[in-house]
């Protein structure tokens, strides 16, 4: 099995359970959690196909991916209730497996058809968030890759230094993976954060005190 096989196969399985748990999540009824699963699963790559001039009619070509999805969906709903309350725990190590899958399928897929390294880091990018976004926005949430935790920056990195040539080996693509995950799990750990600017301004406005009683002693005849 060729390594953009396995990233393939990696990412669609993180991918379809974190859509599905995401939907129960929101309390979607059995076809919203289909739904929602597939579209996390393959929404990504199917944006990245629209931009680096691939036809969409190739998602259909992807019949065991697909199948892999459903039956990761299916798996995800009829799992026991306990275990399933754990997933916030582990949300963010599916999303970023999904992620670092993704990122690195993305860009070699880009790769092997001689686009680019502006094009390769796109395709990784692309295929790395897109699905979450589709996923958070139709879930009715913000988008993971707009909170504050770094996120994309990791799905471009990785586009970056494959596209550059540094991970040609089978060997070192599983270390680029490893460390999109751990840099990644970092970033929510730590709360590793970008750079922002509010345009909101906030006044600092001082408390108003109380004024304190006055104390006075009567003498006689007041």
């Amino acid at each position: 099995m060729h390594i953009f096989e396995v990233f393939s196969i990696i990412g669609t399985i993180a991918f379809a359970m974190s859509g599905a748990f995401v939907a129960m999540e929101e309390e979607y009824d059995i076809l919203g959690v289909l739904v929602l699963g597939l579209v996390t699963a393959f929404g990504g790559g199917v944006i990245r196909n629209v931009l680096i001039g691939v036809p969409v009619t190739m998602l259909w070509s992807q019949g065991m991916l697909i199948m892999l999805a459903l039956i990761s969906v299916a798996i995800a709903f009829v799992l026991p209730l306990k275990w399933i309350s754990h997933w916030k725990r582990t949300e963010a190590l599916f999303d970023a497996i999904g992620l670092a899958a993704f990122a690195i399928q993305g860009a070699l897929y880009a790769t092997n058809m001689g686009h680019p390294i502006s094009a390769v880091i796109v395709a990784a990018v692309m295929t790395g968030i897109g699905g979450g976004i589709i996923r958070d926005l139709l879930a009715g949430r913000k988008p993971l890759v707009l909170r504050d935790e770094i996120y994309a920056v990791w799905a471009i990195t990785a586009g970056f230094a494959i596209g550059m040539g540094w991970f040609t080996t089978n060997a070192g693509l599983l270390i680029c993976f490893a460390a999109v995950v751990f840099f990644r799990m970092c970033s929510v750990h730590y709360k590793w954060k970008l750079p922002r600017r509010s345009l909101v301004q906030t006044e600092n406005v001082k408390p108003q005190t109380a004024p304190a009683p006055l104390n006075r002693t009567l003498s006689k005849g007041e």
